[in-house]
């Protein structure tokens, strides 16, 4: 039998006070079956010498325990603050807020203890003057589950979270000052819908993420700020199939914290961003990025940062179509990754081909793909496409494109533009847009899959693309676009990708001033065949012309004993160290 529901109390005063400091107010759900809601309670006392105890939670659940009745509210008309607490008790049970005052605005929304607060109605907007705090399991959600039809607005001073959840069916607009995040998570269910699929988060002084903390989405989302965004160690997530964060004075992504977008292993039901897969141009927003830094689902980006200052990246940044929009400066350090491997393109303009039983040659992009052969039947590589003076394309797989079995291309990552470009770049890390290898094989050892089937070649390398100032590259560093491994039984491997390194307002005075660093790897080879299988030919690695008397990728001067010889004899030679110095290290690590 189901218990009753607590009643409502209202209590108003001028003065209270407690003889023995015990007092207790309480309006909670009753004990049973199934354990009946809490009531409501309202208290307008305008001077207090102890706080007596006010309980709203709901009855225990004797057929299911942990699934109490839900909270009551506490509503102190004096502080207009609201209380959803179910004093640690759980439950699956929501107290629905129907309405929120605007005038007079609450000062004040505390979700804590349990307690499970929803805002169901569409188009419901929550604002507070102050601070909306969830703390010990509380849990706010807007919208109803499978309804993620409606947009939702949040506005606050702070929004503080610890241990907590914000659920949102739908899309949300959040404006607040400062947004703290403590082992909690926000998911954000777009839907299918894509009109209403754009999530805006803005926290014009601070964001930090902090113990695990996760903000989640399945559709479209920007990040606003001002100042600082922080993502303060292992655990700490932000993705969505399209992110955007911008605005910000400085990012901070920590060892162990991820930037991503697209989502991993994505539902069914996500937006997913479209690639252009078929396109041999370069996307005009590559080279000429828009200036607003909005979220615009017909372009081609996937993870973009604008117009923030300065970055640091001792985690992982990772997408599809990475860009770099009007930063300042950008530091890897050895902990740090900023990768677009094996998020291009499973088909694409250099799609590796198959033979009869199912063995695939390598995709190609900046050198065509290995050929493919199995008992002496060999079928050529994917096609070298692209521009190596301005590459911007997606590599290519290899594989039937919907199979499990198929392989992906690098995808592409770009820092600065040609009007913006960055002032400094410095790697101790890595940056990579490695084509993926057929699952089984990895750089380290080749572990052959059983199975009478054969499998595809691997994807070709992507896209590099640097507009820079000045290029500091560790010792240690790797700057990537190899091509992946192919299959067992024949599979070809992937051509390289591209690197290019557009160097804008290079110094030509009367004293030399180095504009590069580099004493780490640069990597553009093709991926290995497997057994009769061929390698993939490598990529390019290029450099904008450099100014007269300045030769090669990084526009070196040359020794006095060099300068008759021929300008292309010269370069042959900076192309052939760099190469050279890019293998010793890859053999010797």
């Amino acid at each position: 039998m189901a218990s009753p529901l607590g009643f409502n109390v209202f209590v108003t005063c001028f003065y209270v006070k407690s003889r023995t400091g015990g007092g207790k107010i309480s309006a909670c759900g009753g004990n049973g079956f199934a354990g009946g809601g809490g009531g409501r309670v309202s208290v307008d006392i305008f001077s207090r010498h102890d706080d007596p105890q006010i309980f709203v939670h709901g009855g225990n659940s004797l057929g299911c325990p942990k699934n109490a009745g839900g909270a009551g509210t506490l509503y102190d008309a004096v502080a207009r603050s609201l209380t959803v607490s179910n004093h640690n008790m759980s439950t699956d049970t929501d107290t629905l807020l129907l309405e929120f005052p605007y005038q007079p605005l609450w000062t004040n929304v505390y979700v804590r203890n349990h307690g499970r607060a929803t805002v169901p109605l569409f188009w419901s907007r929550v604002q507070v003057q102050g601070q909306i705090s969830l703390l010990c399991s509380g849990v706010l959600s807007f919208g109803l589950a499978h309804y993620a039809s409606s947009e939702f607005e949040l506005l606050a001073e702070e929004l503080l979270m610890s241990d907590s959840v914000i659920k949102v069916y739908g899309a949300l607009r959040m404006s607040v000052k400062m947004f703290l995040m403590w082992n909690s998570q926000m998911l954000i269910d777009g839907g299918e819908d894509a009109t209403v699929g754009t999530s805006l988060l803005e926290a014009s002084n601070l964001v930090v993420l902090k113990e695990s903390s996760v903000i989640h989405s399945n559709a479209n989302l920007g990040v606003h700020g001002q100042g600082l965004l922080n993502l303060s160690g292992p655990g700490n997530w932000i993705e969505a199939q399209r992110l955007v964060l911008s605005l910000f004075y400085s990012i901070h992504v920590a060892p162990g914290s991820v930037l991503r977008g697209p989502v991993e292993n994505a539902t069914s039901d996500a937006i997913t961003p479209r690639l252009h897969c078929q396109l041999e141009e370069c996307p005009s927003e590559l080279l000429h990025p828009p200036e607003d830094c909005n979220v615009n689902s017909s372009l081609s980006f996937t993870l973009q940062i604008c117009r923030v200052e300065d970055i640091t990246v001792e985690g992982l940044i990772e997408g599809s179509v990475v860009h770099f929009h009007r930063a300042r400066t950008i530091y890897v350090p050895s902990s740090g990754t900023i990768s677009a491997s094996g998020m291009g393109c499973t088909g694409g303009v250099g799609r590796g081909n198959v033979l009869s039983n199912g063995v695939g040659s390598g995709g190609g992009h900046g050198g065509k793909g290995g050929s493919a052969c199995y008992n002496d039947s060999c079928i050529e590589g994917g096609v070298s496409y692209g521009n190596a003076e301005l590459p911007c394309e997606l590599g290519s797989g290899s594989g039937e494109e919907m199979s499990a079995g198929s392989t992906a291309g690098g995808g592409i990552i770009v820092m600065g533009s040609l009007e913006h470009p960055l002032s400094s770049l410095s790697v101790e890390g890595s940056v990579r847009a490695d084509g993926e290898s057929f699952k089984g094989v990895t750089r380290d050892q080749l572990v052959v899959m059983n199975g009478t089937g054969g499998g595809p070649g691997g994807g070709s390398g992507g896209t590099i693309l640097l507009f820079l100032h000045t290029l500091d590259v560790g010792g240690y560093a790797v700057l990537s676009s190899v091509g992946g491994y192919g299959s067992p039984k024949g599979g070809g491997g992937g051509g390289g990708g591209r690197v290019h390194f557009h160097w804008s307002d290079i110094p030509t005075g009367d004293v030399y001033q180095p504009i590069a660093r580099v004493n780490g790897s640069i990597h553009t080879w093709g991926g290995l065949g497997r057994d009769e299988g061929h390698a993939g030919e490598n990529g390019t690695v290029s450099g904008k012309a450099c100014p007269k008397g300045l030769y090669g990728i990084f526009c070196e001067i040359i020794c006095m004993g060099l300068r008759n010889y021929n300008p292309a004899v010269i370069n042959t030679i900076l192309v052939e160290k760099i190469m050279w110095y890019s293998i010793s290290v890859a053999f010797i690590s």
